[in-house]
């Protein structure tokens, strides 16, 4: 008998027309490195007295479906997660293409997302798939992955796949050594590490019905968050937090080949640090940053991808 081994899994992606019908084509193939989406619907005890000790069956509560899936940022599959995130994107160009992501979309796509053990077999369609945030850490060293927190609206089991057979993306990942980090188009130094969280804060619709499902997934008003590690080594963002004025943070990734990935967070806002010198070592600050609107441009970030793919 085939086992079930990670190594063969596989993840098809495809945008709907009508939440919660998946697509009769249109998949992608994508590139993952664990995934927990999944549905789940738990049991409810029995409150019921007056029938002895032993209590009586449970009953099924709603359902629920929903996890995260971890990606690399790479010049061509993030744009995928970026749509999702962000809605459609501004493109121009004529290859290489530029795609702009705009925040404040109050239309999010849903997508229809097709995970495979081929040797069970088992396929999995999670339809009505919103993505609720987008994450990922800068740092020195290691492996860039970002991770995608998807709400669902349930989860539909066969054992042959309804996406068919895909092809690979041209992947080309972006690594920690191609990243930099700006501040009001300045290169910041002294940062030890980075965190970015976008939220959509969604909020599920949870009418009643007779399959236990939620109706849809709506965006409220969103987040950009984030902490920069810094080794203490002049008063800018002290005096800037001491200030309370805003700063545009821009965090990169270029590739020789010419692909590059940048994120920006216009309006950046700062809070005072607790400045601690806790050894002999170096002295570092921890900042836990908040995004908000700029006035200017009426937006809180931009995401520019420039890739060779003409159409998310």
């Amino acid at each position: 008998m085939a086992r079930a081994q990670g190594a063969r899994a596989q993840m098809a992606l495809a945008y709907e027309t009508v939440y919660g019908t998946p697509p009769v084509g249109g998949f992608t193939k994508m590139p993952f490195a664990s995934t927990s989406l999944g549905s789940e619907q738990p049991l409810l005890n029995s409150e019921l007295l007056g029938y002895g000790r032993d209590p009586l069956a449970p009953i099924k509560d709603a359902v629920t479906a929903d996890g995260d899936v971890m990606v690399p940022i790479d010049a061509e599959a993030f744009g995928f997660w970026l749509k999702a995130a962000f809605g459609d994107p501004i493109t121009s160009g004529v290859g290489p293409y530029t795609h702009e992501f705009r925040s404040g979309s109050w239309t999010l796509p849903s997508m229809s997302i097709e995970t495979g053990m081929p040797e069970v077999p088992r396929y999995a369609m999670y339809s009505g798939c919103v993505l609720d945030t987008l994450s990922w850490q800068m740092q020195r060293s290691g492996i860039l992955t970002a991770t995608a927190s998807l709400v669902a609206q349930g989860e539909a089991i066969a054992n042959t796949s309804a996406s068919g057979t895909l092809a690979d993306l041209d992947l080309k990942r972006f690594g920690h050594f191609n990243g930099a980090i700006t501040r009001n188009g300045q290169s910041l130094g002294n940062i030890i590490s980075a965190e970015i969280t976008y939220a959509n804060n969604l909020d599920r619709v949870e009418t009643i019905r007779s399959d236990g499902r939620i109706d849809g997934a709506d965006p409220s008003i969103a987040a950009l968050t984030g902490k920069i590690e810094v080794r203490f080594a002049d008063q800018v963002l002290v005096d800037q937090a001491i200030a309370g004025d805003p700063c545009a943070l821009q965090f990169t990734y270029t590739l020789p080949s010419g692909e590059s990935f940048a994120f920006t967070a216009h309006a950046v806002y700062l809070p005072r640090p607790r400045i601690e010198m806790s050894g002999p070592q170096g002295v570092q600050a921890s900042f836990d940053w908040q995004a908000a609107r700029d006035t200017t441009l009426g937006r809180m970030c931009t995401a520019t991808l420039i890739n060779t793919i003409g159409e998310y």
